[in-house]
């Protein structure tokens, strides 16, 4: 089963050798286990994506979406563009694309989480380091991370003064803007202040109305204000306000783009091909959100408590069947063949959510140390859908409002114990309650399917989550670990629609196990993480997306099974050529034999058909997940020269993923083709690395393939993101 990633590791031994004369490697600290520690010494899969390996990713002015592939098991996409980011960690997420949609995978930026799925959109800039944390993580961080957590940490205030700013502009003007300043207010206050814009110019016309360059453009903008307090050593204080605004392009959706009877695109597509539609297209949303954290010092033990408020509004709007006109309706239409108009739109007009934790630490010098809190999380939004006639000049004809609340509340409790000086003990243990409330108000120019179905949900879940772990350490640079550990995700609820009644899906649970070794190789110049995996999902929540009822269903599967390998190695090859390479083998499977969902429109289904009540599904027991490569894998080189007072430098970077399934049944059009992106930057730095220019190039290899597609009338899909080459200066202070 993990043949490829026993190779992958086999054939890093003598990368490792050649190390042995080379430089070293600092240590990687991390929080993953809600303590500053070394990351070999945390005994789960645990990646980490600072310094300039993020710097890179960030200045070619991308999203969240430039993280798939960059650590092992990781995949990120979206169908909704710039706003709304999907994760998945070992093949486990959710393709639901409903704006009150919860993720298996949570993203927690600066110890909050962002629950709704536009909240995790919130941009990379100034950022310490990105942790991404695999398997269950329900003892220490709660509901809805079955499938693992991302984690983002800012940059803190110092009471030194000084900054930085990076600046880049590449092709379609494709702008990132970034700094930030750090300076002392006295009397132990100090202060950072850090922002980023990034813009690109449309570059995708329209053919159907003769318009050039009205797609595919953006302005993001955002914000953050962080203020320390820290008298000395006993107290500190940290307040945040952070702010994001994004106007631009919605997910551009691109009719009959891809070849029927096989995953190619259709000759002579390019990623700036016009599309020929007749709806409109355009995304803006606002992100206000603020957090304050404390900490007390009691000596043996420590105090936290963080509290977090975001709020948002969001509008998306889209031509989502991608083409113009109405084949059934005897119309003109195209390109290819539309069966009827499809331009809809969706909306959070209000949202708040609030949370609280409480968190006491013990810091003791004995064989025990434990942690134990408490924690309150509160929701309360309204999602808005619209429907338009794009054959009547794009009026509106369709609307529905909905209300969501959320409340959970935990208690948790972790402890280490050293065993023996060579092996500790880890485990923990959480009790979870959550309510969700959810009505739809009264459709609008439409009614449901079943006008006599419910339109309305109240949903209680209490779950007790925990872990368990051991670390042998083999030497003072090399450990063993074993985990097994459990997560939760409350019940869900999908509204009703004109295509589908509302549907509602129990809670999931997941337990894994995994085996790996983490170990600094000669003195420090190499790390090599290397483990193995097993997970069982238990009523798992699926999404069937689209078909040809167009149709949105929460369905429970009664078994989902993930396995797998992943490989973490960075080292130095010579004195100043560093390498980084990851790796992951991931295979899920759905296991439930009387699980079927409706099929495509216009695709050739490869699954097994049943036909119930003049309606045609396909069985899925046996299929994968949707968006879950098998192999994933990611590579990076670095290598610099002295010239001067500086350096002369080239860094690469590659990622990889096999192919994927966009839907939930397997289909020869919407299979996925794999997509290797790389990217190479050159340049020189000087003054102690306080100034520097390069340029760069982003899919320098142009790949264009499908990442994405709408299943309900053609064959619509969307596409990666287009190459691009630019120049970049940054300077510190």
């Amino acid at each position: 089963m993990h043949k490829r990633l026993w190779i992958v590791a086999a054939a890093a031994m003598p990368v490792l050798v050649w190390a042995q004369e080379e430089g070293q490697l600092e240590e990687v600290t991390v929080t993953a286990e809600r303590r500053a520690e070394n990351i070999r010494d945390v005994p789960s899969s645990v990646s980490t994506v600072k310094g300039e390996d993020l710097a890179v990713l960030s200045t070619g002015g991308q999203d969240l979406r430039v993280l798939a592939g960059r650590t092992p098991s990781l995949n990120v996409e979206s169908s909704f563009g710039r706003a709304y980011p999907r994760f998945y960690i070992r093949g486990y997420g959710n393709g639901d694309f409903r704006l009150n949609a919860s993720q298996p995978v949570s993203l927690i930026y600066d110890d909050v989480v962002q629950e709704n799925p536009i909240l995790k959109g919130f941009p990379i800039f100034d950022l310490d380091q990105i942790e991404v944390l695999r398997g269950p993580q329900g003892t220490l961080f709660g509901r809805n991370t079955p499938g693992g957590v991302v984690k983002f940490d800012s940059v803190k205030p110092t009471p030194e003064l000084g900054g930085y700013v990076n600046v880049s502009d590449a092709t379609y003007n494709t702008m990132n803007v970034e700094g930030a300043v750090n300076f002392a207010l006295g009397n132990g206050w100090s202060a950072r202040v850090s922002g980023l814009y990034q813009h690109r110019d449309d570059y995708v016309g329209n053919a159907l109305t003769n318009q050039k360059d009205i797609y595919e453009g953006y302005d993001d903008r955002a914000a953050r204000v962080q203020v320390l307090y820290e008298p000395g050593e006993n107290f500190s204080a940290l307040f945040n306000a952070h702010v994001r605004s994004l106007d631009g392009t919605a997910r551009l959706f691109r009719a009959n783009i891809i070849e029927p009877g096989t995953n190619d695109l259709i000759d002579g597509f390019k990623a700036d091909s016009p599309v020929f539609a007749d709806g409109q297209n355009r995304q803006d949303l606002t992100i206000k959100g603020g957090n304050v954290r404390l900490r007390w010092n009691f000596g043996e033990y420590a105090l936290y408590s963080i509290t977090g408020y975001e709020s948002m509004d969001a509008y998306s709007r889209g031509d989502i069947d991608g083409g113009y006109g109405c084949g059934f309706c005897g119309l003109p239409n195209g390109p290819g063949f539309i069966p009827f108009p499809s331009e809809t739109a969706d909306g959070i007009p209000t949202l708040g959510q609030f949370t609280e934790e409480l968190r006491l630490e013990s810091k003791l010098d004995g064989q025990l140390n434990w942690q134990a809190g408490v924690y309150y999380f509160d929701e309360d939004y309204d999602t808005e859908a619209f429907g338009y006639d794009s054959l009547a000049g794009g009026v509106q004809n369709q609307y529905l409002r909905s209300n969501q609340t959320n409340t959970a509340w935990a208690l948790f409790a972790s402890a280490n114990y050293q065993v023996a000086p060579a092996f500790e003990l880890r485990a923990g243990i959480r009790y979870t309650h959550d309510d969700k409330d959810f009505k739809s108000g009264a459709p609008q120019g439409y009614t449901f399917p079943d006008p006599n179905a419910p339109t309305s949900a109240s949903l209680s879940d209490s779950n007790v989550s925990w872990d368990l772990s051991g670390t042998w350490s083999v030497n003072d640079a090399v450990n063993v670990y074993a985990r097994f550990a459990t997560g939760f995700r409350g019940a869900s609820v999908q509204p009703a629609s004109a295509f589908g009644n509302q549907s509602v899906a129990d809670p999931e649970t997941n337990a894994a196990v995994e085996v790996g070794v983490k170990a600094d190789l000669f003195d420090k110049r190499a790390k090599l993480f290397f483990n193995v995996y097993h997970y069982q999902v238990k009523n798992q929540q699926l999404t069937a997306v689209g078909g040809a009822s167009n149709a949105v269903r929460l369905l429970n599967a009664d078994k989902t099974i993930g396995e797998g390998a992943e490989l973490d190695l960075q080292a130095y090859l010579a004195p100043r050529l560093l390498m980084t390479l990851g790796a992951s083998y991931n295979k899920t499977e759905i296991d439930d034999p009387n699980i079927s969902v409706g099929t495509c429109f216009a695709c050739t289904v490869t699954d097994p058909l049943i036909t119930v009540g003049g309606a045609t599904f396909a069985r899925i027991d046996g299929n994968p997940l949707p968006q879950a490569p098998q192999v994933i894998t990611n590579l990076t080189l670095r290598y610099g020269v002295p010239v001067g007072n500086g350096e002369v430098f080239a860094y690469t970077d590659w990622s990889y993923r096999s192919k994927v399934n966009f839907f939930l049944y397997e289909s020869t059009e919407f299979t996925g083709k794999p997509l290797t992106e790389g990217g190479l930057r050159v340049g020189y730095d000087w003054n102690q690395e306080k100034y520097e220019v390069a340029a760069f190039g982003r899919n320098i290899t142009n790949e264009v393939v499908a990442t994405g597609a709408i299943d309900f009338d053609n064959l619509t899909g969307f596409i990666n993101e287009p190459r691009i080459f630019g120049v970049q200066f940054k300077a510190k202070f």
